[in-house]
């Protein structure tokens, strides 16, 4: 069975993740949405609301599974017998930081490729800072994220 695990932040999720993860589907058996805890960042919304956003915008991608881990990548996709790791580039400068961290999760985890794959052209310019920061300003976030977790993050931030 060929997984793939699309990995992120997600806080919150976008039009932007969700293209990617459903184009991720269509190229593997099995898609494990995940939601990565970094200790270093404080996070808008919980982990768990985070898995949650995600879940209620995903329901309609029969192979894909939603969690949450707090360690390295490399070890989580062993756990899980993920061959592939699936990250969205925006940009050129997105490229770099991605291409440091698949160098790193490769000397990790042999085991594990790093397939990058460019965004919808237009979601280029999307993300989730941009999402809190237009909704801060009581900006209307409805290009940008779905109708089932726009209210979440319009009433958190």
């Amino acid at each position: 069975m060929r997984i793939a695990i699309v990995p992120g932040s997600f806080d919150p999720i976008t039009k932007g993740h969700v293209d990617i993860i459903e184009r991720t589907g269509k190229l593997f058996d099995k898609v494990i949405a995940v939601v990565l805890v970094n200790p270093t960042k404080k996070p808008t919304f919980t982990t768990e609301e985070r898995v949650d956003m995600i879940k209620r915008v995903t329901g309609h991608i029969p192979n894909l599974e939603v969690d949450s881990y707090s360690g390295l990548l490399a070890d989580y996709a062993r756990m899980k017998g993920a061959q592939t790791l699936v990250k969205g580039l925006r940009a050129v400068s997105d490229f770099e930081y991605e291409f440091q961290q698949a160098l790193t999760n490769k000397i990790l985890n042999p085991d594990l490729e790093t397939m990058f794959m460019m965004t919808n052209q237009k979601y280029m310019y999307l993300s989730s800072t941009i999402v809190r920061q237009i909704a801060a300003f009581d900006g209307d976030i409805s290009e940008f994220v779905l109708p089932e977790i726009k209210d979440d993050i319009l009433e958190r931030i």
